[in-house]
């Protein structure tokens, strides 16, 4: 067995890396990881950001696409390209959402996915 084999782990983080430098390139904002695994068999890595108009939703999506094929990785789907409110890139371990303001609040998917993973408030531990 070769030693240079990459692991799942070591993938994953090199995809990681890829979606937050397209991210980056766009000027995403409010960019938001969260991992997924045990949570989830879908993905390892979810990964949240927002764009100011369903323009800039749509071309951040489409940089995530342009780095992910550059770096080896087809994506296996992307969703909600012609409205560009809310659009889904499925890289397979990780999955990008780009989203716009209103949406991302709406649909509230950093609150759906963290539900119990909040260390409890210190303050108020000593406060009750």
């Amino acid at each position: 067995m070769s030693t240079s084999r990459k692991t799942k782990a070591d993938s994953t983080a090199e995809l990681r890396k890829t979606v937050v430098a397209a991210l980056e390139e766009l000027k995403a904002k409010d960019v938001r990881e969260i991992d997924v695994r045990g949570k989830t068999s879908i993905a390892d890595l979810l990964v949240i950001a927002s764009g100011t108009s369903a323009r800039h939703v749509k071309s951040i999506a489409d940089e995530v696409v342009k780095f992910a094929k550059k770096a080896g990785v087809m994506p296996l789907g992307v969703e909600g390209e012609q409205e560009a409110e809310w659009v889904l890139v499925d890289l397979g371990d990780v999955i990008v959402h780009v989203m716009l303001p209103r949406i991302r609040e709406f649909y509230g998917l950093e609150r759906l996915w963290t539900v119990g993973d909040r260390e409890p408030d210190v303050d108020a531990a000593r406060a009750g």
